[in-house]
């Protein structure tokens, strides 16, 4: 009973229900207890689950993207985000229109799919393909998020004094397994003066003046092109509060 209260309460964290939404096709699933036994042919059928078709835009700007840069090699993908989502604002509804019907026959057919998969499966086959889901889920979700992000143009985030320090001196020490490396380099960071700590203390200042600046303008951008579910809560929220007073 204990063991099962503590299960609950980790699922409850999850949601107000305690499950999860399920990777493929978007629905609540069922409790996924950790005991569950999981056939090694699930992991075939999971891998054979259509991807999320891309939305109008991202379809777009997929589409783009390598005719900016091949026109423009030297211009950071920030700035081609910008003319793209410009570009994408300009265009006219009737062209618009063709990536939105794009979008909505490949969701249709990603339904269709998935439909198809799942109808092949008995009741206890999709809990347990369910509970494989859900775990590959949890641990693809940062890295789908995070390439998503990249091909979005989302700035870097600032570095701090000793990661600064670490990216330049990494290189340098002697050779070595990683570990023993950055040993190393610890040791030197710990040994640097204060006056040579404050050249690293001045970049990071710099660093987080960059990052301000251009996640500022890329929220910006997003928000024009439909995607406040990617700013960051206290701008989302700050985005909300200055829509209703308008």
């Amino acid at each position: 009973m204990a063991l099962f209260r503590g299960v609950w309460r980790v699922l409850s964290s999850l949601g107000k229900s305690g499950a999860e939404l399920c990777a493929g096709c978007g629905s609540r699933l069922r409790l996924p207890f950790s005991f569950v036994y999981i056939p090694k042919w699930f992991s075939s059928t999971l891998a054979s689950y259509p991807k999320k078709p891309l939305t109008s835009y991202l379809r777009f700007s997929q589409e783009q993207l390598p005719i900016f840069k091949a026109h423009n090699p030297d211009v950071k993908n920030t700035e081609l985000i910008r003319k793209i989502a410009e570009l994408w604002r300009e265009l006219p509804d009737a062209e618009k229109k063709v990536y939105e019907d794009a979008y909505k026959a490949d969701w249709q057919a990603y339904k269709e799919e998935i439909n198809r998969i799942q109808e092949q499966l008995t009741p206890s086959q999709i809990i347990s393909l369910e509970k494989e889901i859900m775990q590959k889920r949890l641990k693809k979700k940062s890295l789908i998020k995070k390439r998503e992000l990249t091909m979005l143009g989302k700035p870097k985030r600032p570095r701090s004094a000793y990661n600064i320090f670490v990216s330049e001196s990494f290189q340098e020490a002697k050779d070595g397994s990683s570990q023993a490396k950055l040993k190393t380099v610890n040791e030197n960071w710990k040994n640097l003066s204060s006056s040579q700590k404050q050249v690293y203390f001045q970049l990071a200042k710099d660093d987080k003046i960059r990052y301000d600046n251009e996640i500022k303008s890329w929220e910006e951008q997003m928000v024009e092109v439909g995607r406040s579910d990617l700013l960051r809560r206290k701008t989302k929220q700050q985005t909300e509060k200055c829509t209703e007073k308008c």
